[in-house]
């Protein structure tokens, strides 16, 4: 079985791999990770409560983009699984074309999405949208080239944002709001979040379509936490929430099938 794990800001995603399948998948918020010691012994209880065997554990996956997290995550790992280790870097043998001026500069998820998002499309213009504590824009062509995107403040650190450089502003709820006309504080926060995010995605879609594509077919793919808010707005053609974890399975396979021709 494979371990997949993606680390970000706010969560370390989850997930258990055997035969091609996706068994099973987790959240754990990030800043509970603590030591060691207390990921080792979390990710022993999920697995004997799933019925798996931690043994059975022969290697882990992980992307990571909280480079604070990396250390205690491979201690856990070699403490608790024993199992083969694989980092996804940026220029890991993953068939995709890396177009960024330093390819290393590119986010370790961003880079397993496409890998799921190619895989999941092949042949396809595809546009990955992933909606976490940063909202990134992916944009990769069908001949595989990974060409860059954007980045933007994801919701919840608008929210934050407001709450801690205003006097009256509070935290809320984010949540798809009944109206996009606020009357009150907490509903007219809520309507900026949301209405505010799904502009700006509107724009930087219609851009890149003209701009990069040329007006080709292009899929429009969902994944993140927060993208579930926007399955009923017309926004993507597709809603991937495992596609991190399907991507890091695939950049483990093809690792494995570079170093074993």
């Amino acid at each position: 079985m494979l371990l997949c794990l993606d680390v970000g800001n706010t969560h370390i995603l989850g997930g258990i791999f055997s035969q091609k399948k996706l068994l099973t998948r987790f959240r754990y918020a990030t800043h509970l990770l603590g030591t060691s010691d207390q990921l080792g012994i979390f990710l022993i209880n999920f697995l004997q409560a799933k019925k798996l065997a931690p043994e059975n554990i022969s290697a882990t996956a992980i992307s990571s983009v909280v480079p604070s997290c990396d250390y205690t995550i491979k201690h856990t790992i070699a403490s608790y699984l024993q199992s083969t280790l694989f980092i996804l870097p940026a220029d890991a043998s993953t068939g995709l074309n890396i177009q960024y001026q330093n390819p290393k500069e590119v986010g370790a998820d961003r880079i397993a999405n496409a890998i799921g998002a190619v895989h999941a499309f092949p042949n396809k213009n595809i546009i990955v949208i992933d909606m976490g504590t940063a909202t990134t824009v992916c944009a990769i062509t069908k001949t595989r080239d990974y060409l860059g995107g954007t980045i933007l403040p994801g919701m919840r650190l608008g929210m934050e944002a407001l709450r801690s450089n205003t006097a009256k502003l509070m935290t809320v709820d984010i949540e798809e709001p009944t109206s996009c006309l606020g009357r009150t504080t907490r509903e007219s926060i809520q309507a900026g979040l949301f209405y505010g995010q799904l502009g700006a995605l509107k724009e930087v879609i219609a851009q890149f379509k003209k701009t990069v594509f040329k007006d080709e077919p292009v899929m429009i793919l969902g994944t993140g936490g927060f993208a579930q808010l926007y399955k009923e707005k017309q926004l993507f053609d597709a809603l991937l929430p495992d596609l991190v974890l399907e991507g890091l399975y695939h950049a483990y396979e093809s690792s494995i099938a570079a170093k074993h021709p």
